[in-house]
């Protein structure tokens, strides 16, 4: 029995959490275990009423929203149902990169915490949302990972983001330490991909026995496959939550492997967190209905229609809880799949998603030969959103590095500093040339490429 687990989640973090900073993440993911069993008909009035609220809000209080709907002719009152929902304009990330202050808010609330994407695109978008918001999304993320066995207090291990150049300030540092002390994470880069590395978070494993390992999903494919190739396994099986990129067959394959069969993909972003999460049954992904609509569009000769079940399409996202910056019907970039109707075999009505085109990048490599995941100039630019409009990572053969960037008027010498600081932190003295330019040209087929490695 796991005395420290069971003391934390029943005694130590709902004092902290619901008593003392009365925060109410806690009863929101109670509620949220229970509607989870709703069949898709209760389901859908709960989303449809909370969508019918945030359409409201944006109409009177947000500019840009307000000033969209006009030109379509369209008013709230307007829509009588859910197959309305179309009939409303779809946001994509240019329209919602330019002038964002008529994103927020005329009244309360307002954002009070403030982020940047880079997407999958590389385009960065600056965006807000309010505390209710931020509790909702927490919420999600316990309700999603639950599914694979995870729970609060227990040990886990994240292999996951980047380092955080420039370093923050040492209070910072300690509050963050002590934070996952409490909650027994260890964390772990997982841009950092050498061998030493690899090694490195092996003996994590070994050392903190996880009960749960989180990681990127290509990260956790280049672990396990580092593992398998050498033998390293010396542990009983320990379920894997993937997330941030694209979860592949033969990352899967190999995270079998090496940790056992409980290998769970999850989907989310920067702008909403959580969307959609894997259950036991392992049949498609669960979207996290209570907090987002979720849309699967295809457009053919200029008629945008809903996807059919197994139809590829691109996804539009509505977050049901953000009223401070509200994102309606915006489109991300991504590409995703329905599965068809019906409950899943874990007995939930929560519509699922086959699959999920997300984020993509290629291995970069640096002056040693050592892999850097491509992701590590995504988490970069996430922080500088406000100064570039769109990047694109070109590795030579040589190694050398050319980073375009497409800049806003904020960008400066000190953009230029923090990227090169970035940069050598990572990549050491490999040469870096950072071109501004006017524009980035598309593949062949039509698609913005961030990261681009020289075969």
């Amino acid at each position: 029995m796991d005395l420290y687990g069971s003391i934390f989640r029943r005694v130590l973090n709902p004092l902290w959490e619901t008593h003392l900073r009365k925060r109410p993440t806690l009863g929101r993911l109670a509620e949220l275990e229970r509607t989870e069993w709703l069949s898709i008909d209760e389901l859908r009035a709960i989303q449809w009423g909370s969508f019918v609220s945030i359409l409201d809000h944006s109409y009177r209080h947000v500019p840009f929203y307000r000033a969209r709907m006009k030109l379509a002719g369209i008013a709230p009152g307007d829509l009588k149902s859910p197959d309305d929902v179309m009939r409303i304009p779809i946001v994509r990330r240019a329209e919602a990169s330019e002038n964002p202050d008529t994103r927020v808010s005329e009244v309360g609330p307002k954002p009070v915490i403030r982020k940047g994407t880079s997407g999958s695109t590389g385009k960065p978008l600056t965006f807000g949302y309010e505390w209710d918001s931020e509790f909702w999304r927490q919420a999600v993320r316990l309700r999603g990972y639950g599914w694979a066995g995870y729970q609060p207090g227990s040990r886990s291990l994240h292999f996951w983001g980047a380092p955080v150049h420039p370093r923050p300030p040492l209070r910072t540092r300690l509050k963050i330490d002590v934070d996952h002390r409490v909650r027994r994470e260890v964390v772990l880069p997982s841009t950092l991909r050498g061998d030493a590395d690899l090694m490195r978070v092996v003996d994590a494993i070994i050392k903190h026995r996880p009960e749960n390992i989180i990681c990127y999903s290509q990260a956790g494919g280049d672990l396990a496959r580092f593992i398998n190739a050498r033998g390293l396994r010396k542990w009983h099986d320990i379920p894997v939550i993937c997330g941030a990129e694209k979860l592949y067959s033969h990352d899967r394959a190999a995270m079998i492997e090496a940790f056992g069969r409980g290998i769970f993909e999850t989907y989310g972003s920067r702008e909403v967190m959580l969307m959609a999460s894997e259950c036991g049954a392992h049949d498609g992904l669960h979207v996290q209905m209570e907090n987002i609509l979720l849309e699967v569009i295809v457009e053919e000769n200029g008629v945008v229609r809903s996807a059919s079940p197994g139809e590829s399409g691109e996804l539009v996202i509505t977050d049901l809880h953000n009223y401070a910056m509200p994102f309606i019907r915006y489109v991300n970039g991504d590409v995703g799949t329905w599965k068809s109707d019906g409950r899943c075999g874990c007995g939930r009505a929560l519509v699922r998603l086959a699959s999920v085109e997300g984020r993509v990048t290629e291995t970069l490599r640096d002056a040693d030969g050592r892999a850097i995941g491509g992701l590590v100039y995504n988490a970069m630019f996430a922080s500088l959103a406000d100064t570039v409009r769109e990047f694109q990572i070109v590795q030579a053969r040589d190694r050398s590095i050319t980073l375009r960037v497409i800049p806003t008027a904020r960008f400066s010498k000190s953009t230029e500093t923090s990227i090169r600081k970035t940069h050598e932190a990572h990549f050491g003295k490999l040469p870096l040339r950072i071109e501004k330019v006017l524009e980035i040209p598309l593949t062949s087929a039509g698609k913005r490429q961030p990261v681009i490695v020289e075969k």
